[in-house]
């Protein structure tokens, strides 16, 4: 994901390394802070892949700067990234957050559709997070306070989403995709 993010935050715009992890580090939050040691060679790889391009301009101090952007090579390996993810990006909420806050460089709305109807797909399926022997419970059942916490804010946010989903895609398919 973070190639990804990468891709989709120098779609927005030319970028230096520093802004870079910082809109990345904004993005993913705590859940997965980027470091530099993490950041550079991904950047090293996007570059020699011919996804990225270097320009050097000068600092505000006396340090050069080096902006990245993309390359039509980049722009189109980011369409293809986000019209093909992968199953885990569309399962992992963190991937999901990740994929769908670049969703729009994706300018086809049918294939916009199709990656939301894949989350749909996923998000129908039921999942439980605590059981009783082989038997799922539900919030309602559960007397830890802290678990029933956990289910109660997975049922309002899977609710949330569902509603979000349904509207995003009947406006896809209206052709108004707002």
């Amino acid at each position: 994901m973070l190639e990804l993010a990468i891709l989709g935050f120098l779609h927005d715009a030319p970028l230096h390394g520093y802004e870079l992890r910082h809109r990345i580090t904004a993005l993913t939050g705590h859940v997965k802070p980027v470091a530099e040691s993490t950041l550079y060679p991904a950047i090293k790889r996007l570059e020699n892949a011919g996804l990225l391009a270097r320009e050097t301009r000068p600092g505000t101090g006396a340090a050069p700067r080096h902006v990245l952007s993309l390359t039509a090579e980049g722009r189109a390996e980011l369409r293809h990234r986000l019209a093909d993810p992968a199953e885990g990006d569309i399962t992992d909420e963190n991937r999901w957050f990740t994929l769908l806050s670049f969703l729009r460089h994706l300018d086809d709305p049918a294939r916009q559709s199709a990656v939301l109807e894949r989350r749909l797909a996923h998000l129908r399926r039921p999942s439980r997070l605590f059981y009783e022997g082989d038997r799922p419970l539900r919030a309602e059942e559960v007397e830890d306070p802290f678990r029933r916490g956990v289910l109660t804010i997975a049922r309002a946010a899977g609710q949330a989403e569902l509603s979000w989903l349904r509207r995003t895609l009947d406006a896809l398919r209206a052709g108004d995709g707002s």
